[in-house]
């Protein structure tokens, strides 16, 4: 029961810090990433798909991504669909598709960096209520007799390092996607 209760926790954890890993990836940094439009939808000759679909995406530094289109009657709709999604402007280039990216401005930056917390932040709540349950989980299990009282607060024990660990999972990304943004 405990073990299995600790596994389940674990695996919920690690989907919710594959969330914020997501999430992190979708904000924009000082520097250009694929991350950044590789998953834009682009409607294709009525059909949904993303541009990472469509053709191959590399970064041209210091600030440019360029998107190769395998189909050159794609070319448009997908520069009009990054636009759309990033509000970058994007300049068609033959069968390319460029994306200079200005350098962040100072409030700009700020404000990025407040959504990331904001982000961090909700990922957090998220861990604190799966501890919640998984502390509720051990109290039932002590009260149905299915564990002693000493095994349910070693239990919770467990259950708060493993939030811990999690925590600070959650922060060491922060502190990286924040560094990310201000250079």
């Amino acid at each position: 029961m405990t073990e299995t209760l600790l596994k389940e926790l674990e695996l919920k954890f690690a989907a919710l810090i594959d969330d914020i890993k997501r999430d992190f990836s979708s904000l924009r940094g000082g520097r250009a990433m694929p991350k950044l439009v590789e998953d834009v939808k682009v409607d294709y000759f009525g059909q949904m798909m993303t541009v990472k679909q469509l053709g191959s995406i590399s970064v041209s530094p210091p600030r440019e991504i360029v998107v190769s289109i395998w189909d050159r009657n794609a070319v448009s709709a997908v520069a009009k669909a990054i636009e759309e999604a990033t509000q970058l402007s994007a300049a068609i280039d033959g069968g390319l598709v460029r994306i200079n990216l200005p350098p962040l401005t100072e409030e700009r930056k700020k404000d990025i960096v407040k959504i990331a917390k904001a982000k961090a932040e909700d990922i957090r709540i998220r861990v604190r209520t799966l501890r919640d349950e998984a502390n509720k989980a051990a109290g039932k299990a002590c009260e149905d007799k299915e564990i002693g009282e000493d095994e349910k607060f070693k239990l919770k024990e467990k259950i708060q390092a493993a939030v811990d660990a999690r925590n600070s999972e959650i922060e060491r990304l922060l502190e990286k996607k924040t560094a990310e943004i201000n250079e």
